[in-house]
């Protein structure tokens, strides 16, 4: 059995609402053993077969079932998970403002350029770099006022991802026992 971690994109806002216990639940009948739940943003661990390209696409079939919305899901095995945390380009911001320092993973792997041409967009010390498999960010004023948004974000990627703090990356990371 294959530990996994999933991502689930922009679920808890307005109406896109997708219950952590029900999210549990869903797992659990797909044949997945062991899910957790970390806040109500989106984060499942889990027990499971089978490689995290077929995962995610169970997950996001039998999400949009049961909600009768589409939720991308990004999946990563918690052996990856280690060789993520220690790519952070961001250290001394990390251990300053945890909080405003994220990890992006995306569906398909960035091109080479996308943290340069996100970086054309970045402002307010706004910084973007790529390493290891994600796309890391420091907002030092907040994400929430950035015009590096995700359907921008996307654009650049070629393909929808999500992001976490590293203080939620930490947390998985000890949910999936590979902190």
């Amino acid at each position: 059995m294959t530990i996994f971690i999933a991502l689930l994109r922009a679920i808890n806002v307005g109406k896109r609402q997708v219950p952590m216990k029900e999210l549990r639940v869903l797992a659990e009948e797909l044949g997945f053993t062991d899910a957790r739940t970390y806040v109500a943003s989106g984060n499942l661990i889990f027990a499971g077969k089978g490689g995290a390209g077929v995962v995610e696409e169970k997950l996001e079939k039998v999400i949009s079932k049961r909600f009768g919305f589409r939720v991308e899901v990004i999946v990563r095995t918690a052996d990856e998970w280690p060789a993520l945390m220690a790519a952070n380009p961001f250290p001394e911001e990390t251990q300053r403002e945890p909080n405003r320092v994220l990890a992006l993973l995306s569906k398909s792997p960035p091109p080479a350029d996308a943290a340069d041409r996100l970086m054309e967009r970045a402002q307010a010390g706004e910084r973007v770099k790529a390493s290891g498999s994600a796309l890391w960010f420091h907002f030092p004023d907040g994400a929430g006022t950035s015009k590096l948004t995700s359907t921008f974000i996307d654009k650049v990627c070629g393909s929808p991802g999500t992001s976490r703090n590293v203080r939620t990356l930490a947390k998985l990371a000890a949910m999936a026992g590979v902190a």
